[in-house]
């Protein structure tokens, strides 16, 4: 600090990020006054070495604006995109665009996440995950020394039992679904019989309901054990063009044959033979002009279908289909035989990465879902968890080869 004629100034030195030493200065009539001006010049002069894009007292949009920039670049699925600028424009930048960066502490972070779990539990995850993204670039780019999310509380996921399906309310369901929009005098069209056909291909398949959308005649195949169905791609919007059928669904795991009960194959085959020849790479479900089918539209229609059926205060939703394939599946079978119909990757990372895969295809769970959910008598203890279900089944293959033996008729 030196006095030059009236005024005073205020000298430093500083490092600067590409380690080379510049010597500041600023002047002001007083003494109080030079050093202030020193304090201000240097929190607000450019970081060399870093081009000075990103700094602690960069407005949190624009962090977002050069984040959404490099999303643009990433190698990643149009709807993770897609998810991503949601989940910011609705929750994420809303709560914190009023913030410089440096401003963003841990304490702010923890607030917000907990009145996110207060909303949500998923909603809070993805909150959190999107910051971790968004403050890791800011590090990357020296914006900042370390990250506001890391010191913030472990979310705890909310306990949640999986639910499957009843017998008797599967039955209230078909029951409800054949009768729904039938009766005569109804105004508006009547049921065209899509989303009753869609629950039995949910039931037999465990497919999402994406997937089971997105089905055509070129993925089904009938052979001499029965039909097998190949899933390949989901329905989904995209702002850009709409609903369009996905090339591929949610996983890489997920792209897998499916061996089909005859309950869900007799529905298949009746849409397929609606179909013209030429018409084999069109959704067996769609709409009037041939386009997918709108999955908005098809949960509404099965909302009041469970209403019909007076299950409207249960909750159930189409996902309680591909929980009820499981869990049938996992009390006949085992987990791993449920994980492995529906899609999920296997434990056994050696056995998924490693091992050549079996090309034939197992059908007993087709036959084990066919046993447990056909229309017509089903076996009654597939949902229970006596452990007895597999065995029944045994006996009654057993009964069956022993009707033949004697020349009686192994399905009276």
């Amino acid at each position: 600090m030196r006095r030059t004629g009236r005024l005073t100034k205020a000298e430093t030195r500083i490092r600067d990020a590409d380690g080379r030493v510049r010597r500041v200065t600023a002047s002001a009539p007083s003494a109080a006054a030079a050093r202030q001006r020193l304090h201000d010049k240097l929190r607000t002069r450019p970081a060399f070495g870093r081009g000075g894009t990103l700094s602690a007292d960069s407005p949190f949009p624009s962090l977002v604006a050069l984040w959404l920039e490099d999303l643009d670049l990433q190698d990643l699925a149009e709807g993770t995109k897609e998810s991503y600028r949601d989940l910011l424009r609705l929750h994420v930048l809303p709560a914190f665009e009023n913030f410089m960066l440096g401003e963003i502490t841990t304490g702010r972070v923890e607030s917000f996440l907990k009145s996110q779990l207060a909303l949500s539990y998923s909603r809070a995850m993805h909150s959190r995950s999107i910051l971790n993204l968004l403050f890791g670039f800011a590090l990357r780019n020296d914006a900042l020394a370390r990250n506001p999310v890391e010191g913030t509380s472990q979310l705890r996921k909310p306990k949640n039992t999986p639910q499957a399906l009843t017998l008797e309310q599967v039955a209230a369901i078909r029951k409800a679904a054949a009768e729904w929009r039938t009766a005569p005098g109804l105004p508006g069209p009547k049921s065209d019989g899509q989303v009753r056909d869609l629950i039995e291909l949910l039931l037999g398949t465990g497919m999402r309901p994406g997937e089971a959308l997105a089905l055509r005649p070129c993925d089904v195949r009938d052979t001499e054990q029965g039909m097998v169905v190949r899933v390949t791609g989901t329905v989904v919007f995209r702002k850009a063009t709409g609903l369009i059928r996905q090339t591929h669904p949610k996983t890489a795991s997920s792209v897998r044959d499916i061996p089909v009960p005859e309950f869900a194959a007799v529905v298949i085959r009746r849409r397929m033979r609606t179909l013209r020849p030429d018409e084999g790479e069109r959704t067996i479900f769609a709409n009037r002009t041939g386009g997918v089918l709108n999955p908005y539209n098809v949960r509404r229609t099965f909302r009041e279908m469970v209403e019909l059926a007076g299950l409207g205060d249960t909750g159930i939703s189409l996902r309680w289909y591909r929980r009820t394939a499981a869990t049938v599946i996992a009390r006949g079978l085992g987990t791993d035989a449920a994980a492995t119909f529906l899609g999920h990757t296997s434990s056994a990372i050696t056995e998924g990465h490693y091992i050549e895969p079996d090309p034939t295809t197992d059908h007993a769970p087709a036959a084990h879902l066919e046993r447990a959910l056909r229309p017509t008598a089903p076996v009654p203890d597939a949902l229970d968890s006596s452990g007895c279900f597999g065995e029944q089944l045994e006996l009654e293959a057993l009964f069956d080869v022993e009707d033949e033996a004697e020349g009686g008729d192994a399905d009276a």
